[in-house]
């Protein structure tokens, strides 16, 4: 026993004496701690801090009934109160800290995963429009120094080259805006203007526009309107958003094949379906059709023409920022896309 008016040779001498005894008693329950943690390692974070702060604890424990020789007197038996009313209040604090660090860790994960997800779509979103671009601009260049080289001299031919010149311009252009609507979705700048629209009138004039495409494809078109549903919304995105549905429908379907698109209510939602007949898009892709720049295999693209694989992301950011939902899933022949907006009324 150290008395406490002893010098501090003697008492460094003592602990000196302790030390070994000390750590035969506390060293095994350290290392059977570690091997729990090791045991332990895929359990939940919490399991691991209880377990962290127990070992210590439990060592400081043993290694003082271990020197006293197990014997209870009044001085173990206050340490070991101690050490129970220290347990008592650091479990569950090691609880909450580990419920704590455990949501951070998730959110640091989710918002890396996020990141990566990010990154990789802008690099895909440049390849693919980096190819879509060079495209079109070959060929009017070269159309362009066939004009100017005089070698296209027929009148018919010269307007047939304009005409493709202006054709491919178009592309060009629907490129480019479709480029900077996604900018203003994705950067948080898209601002609505909403007023009560009829949900029919802008499918009906967004089918309008692409019926002749479709017809040039040898695509049927069938619309089928089960109710007459009022949301509210800004007209030209809602158009928008029913365009490159119907626009992306027609563009996998095959010739003589059908896209169907329906329009009706289930409770508090317009619902509105686009059917088309692609074939059906792979499990392992159905989950990235929304993603800038997602195209799929070409299995399911017969006859897949221009477009830089923009507008389901984009559609996918309209609808949300209507507080909708857009969702895709195989049906029939192909596939379905789905649209609920709240009514708004």
């Amino acid at each position: 026993m150290i008395e406490p008016k002893e010098p501090m040779a003697d008492i460094f001498g003592h602990l000196l004496d302790i030390l070994p005894w000390a750590l035969a008693f506390a060293l095994p329950v350290i290392a059977l701690g570690g091997l729990l943690l090791f045991l332990l390692r895929n359990r939940s974070m919490g399991t691991a801090l209880t377990v962290l702060v127990l070992i210590p604890v439990l060592a400081t424990l043993v290694g003082v009934l271990g020197i006293s020789g197990f014997m209870f007197t009044p001085m173990i038996t206050t340490m070991l109160l101690v050490c129970l009313m220290v347990a008592l209040v650091t479990v569950p604090i090691a609880i909450v800290l580990a419920r704590v660090i455990g949501r951070r860790s998730v959110w640091e994960r989710e918002l890396r995963d996020k990141e990566r997800a990010a990154e990789s779509a802008r690099r895909e979103l440049v390849a693919w429009i980096s190819h879509d671009l060079r495209s079109p601009l070959a060929g009017i260049r070269a159309m362009a120094e066939a004009l100017a080289d005089g070698m296209v001299a027929e009148p018919a031919e010269v307007t047939d080259y304009a005409e493709r010149i202006s054709t491919e311009a178009q592309r060009l252009s629907g490129m480019v805006d479709d480029l900077f609507e996604l900018s203003r979705i994705t950067a948080g700048a898209l601002r609505l203007s909403m007023a009560e629209v009829p949900l029919h009138d802008v499918v009906s004039d967004a089918l309008s526009t692409q019926t002749p495409i479709a017809q040039g494809k040898q695509v049927r078109v069938r619309a089928e309107a089960r109710a007459t549903p009022v949301v509210l919304g800004s007209d030209p995105e809602l158009a928008r958003i029913v365009r490159n549905l119907v626009s992306n429908a027609i563009r996998h379907t095959p010739p003589d094949g059908t896209v169907a698109v329906q329009l009706g209510v289930e409770r508090a939602d317009a619902v509105l379906t686009v059917d088309d007949g692609c074939g059906g898009i792979p499990d392992e892709e159905i989950g990235r059709v929304f993603d800038v720049a997602f195209r799929g295999s070409t299995a399911r693209t017969p006859g897949a023409g221009s477009g830089g694989g923009l507008g389901l992301a984009i559609a996918k950011g309209l609808v949300e920022a209507h507080h909708g939902h857009i969702g895709v899933r195989n049906h029939g022949p192909g596939c379905r896309f789905e649209v609920r907006l709240p009514l708004s009324r």
